[in-house]
């Protein structure tokens, strides 16, 4: 991809939240653009992988394989949408497997790239991690609302249900 257009989905993207342009600039220098096909695996689960990925255009199943073969669907995340953070941030090892709904575009940075620019860019990689946790919190805030939700359902709490 060119540089223009790995800029441009930079600036598109939840992580330009905050930079600069000459900012975004040094971001584009080092992340890389997927394509990716109907069905193609992004991230597999059990696997680890030091990127962080930022859907740019297209829908990315999250699932989860069972004791029988089958798979069930945890998420579907769509443009904007972060996956891999955990796996970027401390290495462990993933939990589900992501895999493309019809074509996609997915922009990855790696720990590597970003590590790079500790020296150099010290004030852009506070952001990028300030931008992170951000997404990390979001999620985590979402999933405590499920589950209690999900309780209060099964224990029939609360006169909701």
């Amino acid at each position: 991809m060119s540089d223009s257009t790995n800029l441009e989905a930079i600036q598109h993207s939840d992580i330009s939240a905050g930079l600069t342009e000459e900012q975004c600039q040094v971001l584009a220098d080092i992340i890389e653009i997927h394509n990716l096909a109907d069905g193609e695996i992004l991230i597999s689960e059990g696997h680890t992988d030091n990127r962080l990925f930022m859907i740019d255009k297209g829908r990315i199943e999250v699932t989860r394989g069972t004791p029988g073969g089958d798979w069930v669907t945890l998420a579907i995340l769509k443009d904007g949408d972060f996956a891999g953070e955990m796996g970027f941030i401390d290495g462990s090892v993933h939990s589900a497997t992501l895999r493309s709904m019809g074509k996609a575009r997915v922009v990855s940075l790696s720990r590597d790239g970003l590590e790079s620019l500790i020296d150099s860019h010290p004030h852009l990689v506070y952001k990028l991690m300030q931008t992170i946790i951000r997404v990390v919190h979001k999620l985590l805030t979402k999933m405590n609302q499920q589950y209690v939700e999900m309780n209060n359902y099964i224990n029939k709490q609360h006169g909701r249900y």
